[in-house]
């Protein structure tokens, strides 16, 4: 039993450091902070810290999802215009 539990602590110190080295224990004590610094508090402090990390409270990511695949769709579409296109002029020029 005390393996596994060396193993846990080394797995949870390598992902501290994971995080420390990737900067993301920076960015949260800076949001934090920030907070606390708040002279008054939101009344939605995950908002706030969405928005502090730059996420837009207010998006809607299953529209940007929908979004995203018809804008694909239309560049499908485009590509096989243009292949179209480039058959018809290469057999118009023989």
């Amino acid at each position: 039993m005390a393996t596994s539990h060396k193993t846990s602590d080394s797995k949870k110190e390598e992902f501290r450091k994971y995080l420390e080295k990737s900067g993301v224990i920076d960015a949260l004590t800076k949001v934090l902070v920030g907070l606390y610094e708040e002279p008054e508090r939101p009344t939605n402090a995950v908002d706030y810290v969405k928005r502090y990390m730059g996420a837009s409270a207010g998006q809607d990511s299953e529209a940007l999802k929908r979004e995203n695949e018809e804008l694909k769709q239309q560049i499908e579409d485009l590509k096989s215009q243009l292949d179209s296109a480039g058959a018809g002029a290469g057999a118009a020029a023989e």
